[in-house]
């Protein structure tokens, strides 16, 4: 029978390490199959290295994947492993603060979208279970695949795909090696901020070696970055019609224009120890580490536009007098004047201090020829603790009081307005602490001088699985594996909130002259230059007297939550090797049985004269879905194949939508009958489930070239959303008067729809077709999806959050005699994204197209000929090579921006040293 066997080079590189990370028993099979063959060691670094890697994984592999592979021993080919993901076919990311942070996968967001390192799912330090991958240093990570279709052996399955985040294999590397580099970071925008900086720079090392006659291999990594980020942010409250008249034009609400200044630093640590005795056993330990801090210092002025002046409800306005238009275009007022404007300006702080350790142990024991056993433990811990506060300043208390302003207002055709003023922002004697609008009454009248937000998240995932392999002598059936998976999950949120009001109130305070600053410009949008302090400072000191908001806010009573998951499956997959019509046929073909216990800790709220009254509630369910898998490989010629697979896939609910958290309010005079209204989680939420299939051409036809070509289609069998329903709140309430039926909101398990898309992907290297080209080389990809989903089948169909129709990758390269260099670029359609808005919760918007360039230049010495410089590579790389900004904008019409977003570009030069 003919075998697909790859080329000569593939062979030489899945018996190098291009699969060495994954430790299921399929890349173990593959590796073994490939040593068996005499084959010609062939030495490939660089970006051809990353490249010929991915190709030999994508083409080994019996489902449908995508790879990155390190262009060497601690160089990934991006500075964060998302903006390597996000060059693969079908995949897309999501800039938050500049950096890609989170990803969607064919379509569907982050929700959808499970991380593994080595295998195992990754506890995460946001409120739901996607992973922010900017936690996890690319030094220190070998290899990424992308699983978009599953197997039965894999645990951590989701309708997206699951991203497979792999360390080295010191044992599989084969030699000794220590590497350490490091680089210096700028951002041209500058320090926009003057107690912020903008440089930084990155460190790291790695060192691989191996003992005992090479039975024991050791790897250790450590990797530090502190890297500046600097903003100018334009932000808007929204767009309603000028004097709120339905049939005049659009005016800018109210603006929050602010300079964002932030310095990441993150520390990595990773330790893998590898123990083979002899072909039988083998044993695998592997510890990772990371401390990820962001301190980021806000500075702008929030100027209240038309729903700061008078309306209908509001025939004064509490914030200005009006605004006079001057001129329109197509239904939006682009220039006009506020009158008799108040304003607030903010000197707000963000920190985050998170940290993650992952801890896993896995031994493998082959019995005889038919039998092996393996087992598998692991730990992953994450926690964060946030702190979000805002300092209000302004030229009185409350509203009404105080000097106002003039402010001119011109739109700039990009979504941006530009102010012109008379007042100085930045005169300490007319600025002072003290909050200049009614926002809050905690301790009396006006006396909201600030909030902070400390919320904390706490997530343990602990598994352990026992699986088995049954190796068949002959027949269509290679071998059977089998086994079970037991996870147990626990993440909180503790949502704390506090009214700040300063300790002088009701007076206004001039800010002392130890916490200024020099002043912030934010000549961006035209308001020159603003009073800066250090407001943290200020609230460290005790200035503040705190004022909890759980007490007086009845929505914040129920922020918090547990959540508890213990999930059991069982797994069963047949591996097979046959023909059909004399054409090699290679896959599995399997099944899972879930079975999963969930329940929540929350709370019931309600006000009751005038206090919020908390009580404790527990609730859940559980539930057993059967997941089944096919993955078929036919070789239809030589080194091209065509691939099928099938499987019924499910992703779990959003944690913090499952929780048992339950609000209700009374009002005895409703201007609209309804006395009851309500919100409530849900810990009863069944996850998402989805029927999918994919087919697709691959046609290999060079070590490092080869074409593909795939279609997909996900029947989604339900979807979750938030419901608005009646309640009979006189079944638990039957002596309260009024209307008993009230109205709640609670997230539900709804109608589903579907999802498809095509995908292609080219893969050239130059050389192939003409000597002269040697060196040149390009990637490109491009990937067209379509949604539709129904909440409920009377709702009209929506497109699913995080799907772009259309993403295109491009990449091109020159890399030869020591020489390399590379320009890359992502494009993705507009988007429904989820983003951060007040008090640090999260909310869908849509979000505009863009285009991002990188680009890296770089020289490895070790091709000079001169010996004392062997092993050393310099490199320079810009990142957001054109300042493409990142906007969102309000329903269809895309002048209606939200965010405006302009990050600048950041310039890195660094040097690497491997001995």
């Amino acid at each position: 029978m003919m075998q697909f066997k790859p080329s000569v080079l593939t062979l030489a590189l899945i018996a190098a390490g291009a699969s060495m990370s994954s430790y299921g028993a399929e890349e173990a099979a593959n590796t073994q199959t490939a040593t068996e063959e005499p084959i010609e060691v062939i030495q490939v670094t660089g970006i051809r290295r990353s490249l010929q890697e991915s190709q030999a994984t994508k083409m080994s592999n019996s489902s449908v994947v995508e790879a990155i592979s390190s262009e060497d021993i601690g160089k990934l080919p991006d500075v964060s492993i998302a903006e390597s993901l996000a060059r693969l076919p079908g995949v897309a990311a999501q800039r938050l603060d500049g950096r890609a942070n989170v990803i969607s996968i064919r379509g569907l967001g982050p929700d959808f979208t499970t991380a593994t390192l080595n295998g195992r799912e990754q506890a995460s330090v946001n409120d739901n279970r996607g992973v922010e991958f900017d936690q996890y240093p690319s030094e220190l990570l070998d290899q990424v695949v992308v699983y978009k279709t599953p197997d039965a052996t894999l645990m951590a399955q989701s309708i997206g795909g699951t991203v497979d985040m792999r360390t080295i294999s010191p044992l599989a590397h084969g030699e000794q090696t220590f590497v350490i580099g490091a680089r210096g970071e700028y951002n041209d925008l500058g320090a926009l901020n003057s107690d912020s900086t903008d440089k930084g720079y990155r460190f790291n090392f790695s060192y691989v070696d191996q003992f005992l006659d090479d039975t024991l291999g050791v790897a250790v990594g450590y990797a530090r970055m502190s890297s500046p980020n600097q903003e100018e942010r334009w932000q808007a409250w929204g767009y309603p019609e000028h004097e709120f008249v339905t049939t005049n034009p659009k005016v800018l609400g109210g603006a929050k224009p602010f300079v964002r200044s932030s310095e990441l630093k993150r520390d990595g640590v990773l330790a893998v120890v590898e123990y083979q005795p002899n072909d039988k056993y083998r044993s695998l330990f592997d510890l990772y580490y990371s401390k990820f801090e962001d301190q980021q210092q806000l500075r702008g002025i929030e100027i209240p536009g038309a729903w700061g002046g008078p309306a209908p409800w509001d025939p004064i306005g509490w914030a200005n007098k009006g605004i006079t238009a001057t001129a329109q275009d197509n239904g939006l007022i682009t220039e006009g004047v506020i009158k008799e404007a108040a304003v607030v300006v903010r000197n707000d702080i963000n920190t985050r201090d998170a940290d993650a350790l992952s801890i896993g142990w896995n031994n493998q024991y082959q019995i005889n020829d038919n039998w092996a056993v393996e087992a598998d433990i692991a730990l992953s811990r994450a926690s964060r603790t946030d702190i979000g506060m805002e300092s209000y300043s302004g030229t009185g208390r409350g509203n009404g009081n105080g000097a106002t302003d003039t402010l001119g207002f011109a739109y700039d055709g990009e979504g941006r307005y530009t102010f012109s003023h008379d007042l100085d922002y930045a005169d300490a004697a007319l600025i002072k602490l003290g909050g200049p609008f009614s926002w809050g009454n905690p301790m009396g009248p006006d006396s909201q001088d600030g909030f902070i937000n400390k919320p904390e998240i706490d997530d343990e995932l602990k598994s352990m699985r026992l699986a088995a392999e049954y190796i068949f002598d002959d027949g269509a059936v290679r071998s059977i594996e089998f086994g079970v998976n037991y996870t147990e999950r626990e993440k909180s949120k503790l949502d704390q909130g506090f009214y700040l009001t300063l300790k002088d109130y009701p007076s206004m305070v001039t800010v002392p002259e130890k916490y200024l600053l020099d002043p912030t410009s934010l000549e961006f949008f035209g308001m020159g230059n603003m009073l800066s302090y250090d407001s943290l400072a200020f609230y460290n000191d005790g200035n503040y007297i705190e004022t909890n908001a759980d007490t007086i806010d009845l929505s914040r009573a129920t922020n918090s939550w547990k959540v508890y998951e213990e999930v059991t499956t069982a797994f069963v997959k047949a591996n097979l090797e046959t023909e059909i019509g004399g054409l090699p046929l290679t896959g599995n073909v399997g099944l899972q049985a879930v079975h999963t216990d969930q329940s929540s800790d929350g709370t019931v709220a309600t006000v009751d004269s005038g206090s919020v009254v908390k009580t404790p509630i527990t609730a859940g369910d559980s539930y057993l879905e059967w997941l089944p898998s096919m993955n078929l490989t036919l070789e239809v010629a030589e080194d091209q194949v065509v691939r099928f697979a099938a499987a019924r896939t499910l992703t779990r609910a959003r944690m913090d939508k499952m929780n048992a958290n339950v609000n209700f309010s009374y009002d005895a005079n409703p201007s609209d009958g309804v006395n009851w209204s309500g919100g409530a989680g849900n810990p009863e939420l069944r996850p998402w489930l989805a029927r999918q299939y994919d087919i697709s051409y691959e046609n290999y036809f060079a070590d490092q070239g080869y074409f593909a070509v795939a279609a997909f289609y996900k029947d989604l069998e339900n979807y979750i959303y938030n419901q608005n329903s009646d309640f009979n709140f006189g079944e638990v309430f039957p002596d309260v008067p009024g209307n008993p039926i009230g109205n709640v909101s609670q997230p539900q398990n709804g109608n589903g729809g579907y999802i498809r898309g095509i995908e292609a992907t080219v893969q050239l290297d130059f050389g192939y077709f003409a000597p002269a080209m040697e060196g040149f080389g390009v990637y490109l990809s491009g990937t067209y999806n379509e949604s539709e989903v129904k909440e409920t089948a009377d709702s009209e169909p929506t497109t699913l959050p995080g799907l772009s129709e259309k993403t295109f990758n491009a990449t091109m390269y020159y890399e030869n005699s020591g020489f390399q260099a590379r320009v890359s670029s992502r494009y993705r359609s507009d988007f429904l994204g989820e983003v951060t808005k007040i008090s640090l919760q999260r909310e869908n918007v849509n979000i505009m197209a863009e285009t991002v360039v990188d680009a890296q230049i770089g020289y490895d010495f070790s091709e000079s000929g001169i010996d004392a410089l062997y092993g050393l590579s310099v490199l320079f790389q810009v990142n957001n090579l054109t300042n493409e900004p990142f906007i969102s904008y309000f329903g269809d019409d895309k002048r209606f921006v939200r965010d405006y977003q302009n990050y600048g570009r950041n310039f890195m030069l660094g040097v690497n040293y491997k001995f």
